[in-house]
């Protein structure tokens, strides 16, 4: 019974803010990995705003971000730094990432495109991107940008994260598939599993 209570203590604890302050920008950011999926983003890029509360509705993961950043040169700044801070936080949410199933992966298709997301939560940071796309920009955004996000993201979190889109055509498909795949898959990979709840899962005994 007490080890029981300890675990749910330990779960309804999986919370972190984290604040980045730089010449470019900043940026305040708090996560609950045992959330509802609530969220509240500003960043001043609507693009960004978009991806983010998708990323939190699908994952279940409660996201509050602000971030000031210098858009009047460009959105390259505030989008790589909201990356460190999203995945920051989820790291120190994670703390010693003890009885988490670690893996997680999405199949997600939206209207003609398909894009698939794989990601271990092992501490060892990397990205591999194969996703293009047909123009330079949505919007005010660079289509460019993206990539730089997802990097820091993973940079940040400490999560090996592989983002494929498999075919698609409509740009803003493309990156929201991206978005909702990241979602769908830390989901499943920041879960507890109840078979090890106390366990770190890899055979070194930490991650």
């Amino acid at each position: 019974m007490a080890q029981a209570r300890s675990q749910a203590v330990a779960r309804s604890a999986r919370k972190a803010a984290v604040e980045r302050v730089t010449r470019e920008t900043k940026i305040r950011g708090a996560v609950n990995l045992d959330g509802t999926g609530a969220y509240d983003v500003s960043t001043g890029i609507g693009f960004l705003d978009h991806m983010l509360e998708q990323l939190s509705r699908h994952s279940l993961i409660d996201l509050a971000l602000r971030a000031e950043g210098d858009l009047h040169i460009d959105f390259h700044h505030t989008t790589e730094d909201t990356g460190y801070v999203v995945g920051e936080a989820v790291a120190k949410a994670l703390g010693d990432r003890r009885g988490i199933a670690r893996w997680g992966d999405a199949l997600v298709p939206m209207d003609e495109t398909l894009t698939r997301v794989a990601l271990d939560l092992s501490n060892r940071p990397y990205l591999v991107w194969k996703v293009k796309f047909s123009k330079p920009k949505l919007g005010e955004m660079d289509t460019e940008l993206f990539k730089e996000w997802f990097q820091a993201f993973a940079q940040s979190a400490g999560i090996t994260l592989h983002v494929e889109n498999l075919y698609g055509e409509n740009n803003h498909h493309i990156v929201e598939s991206c978005y909702k795949g990241l979602a769908r898959s830390l989901r499943q990979a920041v879960a507890i599993d109840p078979r090890r709840a106390d366990a770190v899962p890899s055979t070194k005994g930490v991650l």
